[in-house]
């Protein structure tokens, strides 16, 4: 059964129909064409599916996208300024942070969520927010490096981490 929602995603207006059983994710990718978002396990164990909801970290896989309604909801093509990156996107590609790069929206989702409610996190602060976002990679040194250098840039809320 269809169901009409309305929301923002990325600060534009969305009306569309969506059936019951249809997940966020699955509406991101396939009716918006937003891409950045991942399918990774498809359980929630992995973060690769990672957007803000409300300013919130979610796994789009485990999110109803009737669930949805009257709610923001951004994702990794959100956070682009413009024609420039955001910081924090800047940050993992000068540290390379990234290598196939399937976990990396949801990193840099998790990273900016984190520096909004702390802008100045230890490594083991930044560990524990990453905690559910899996990375075979990497070994995460370098994406808690850029997230450190974002932490301690001095002009954080110019830099364009801002609140909600």
């Amino acid at each position: 059964m269809k169901k009409e929602i309305e929301f923002s995603v990325n600060d534009k207006s969305i009306r569309l129909s969506v059936d019951g059983n249809q997940t966020l994710l699955d509406l991101l990718r396939e009716q918006l064409d937003l891409t950045g978002v991942k399918k990774g396990c498809d359980h929630g164990d992995c973060g690769a599916c990672t957007v803000l909801m409300d300013g919130q970290p979610v796994n789009s896989c485990l999110v109803l996208a009737a669930e949805v309604e009257g709610r923001n909801i951004t994702t990794i093509e959100g956070l682009v300024q413009g024609d420039k990156l955001h910081p924090v996107q800047e940050a993992f590609v000068n540290h390379n942070a990234i290598q196939c790069g399937f976990c990396t929206p949801g990193m840099i989702l998790m990273a900016f969520a984190l520096l909004k409610e702390n802008p100045d996190p230890s490594e083991e602060e930044i560990r524990q927010y990453l905690q559910g976002n899996l990375c075979r990679c990497t070994g995460y040194k370098k994406i808690i490096q850029a997230i450190r250098t974002v932490a301690t840039t001095s002009n954080l809320q110019e830099e364009g981490v801002k609140s909600d």
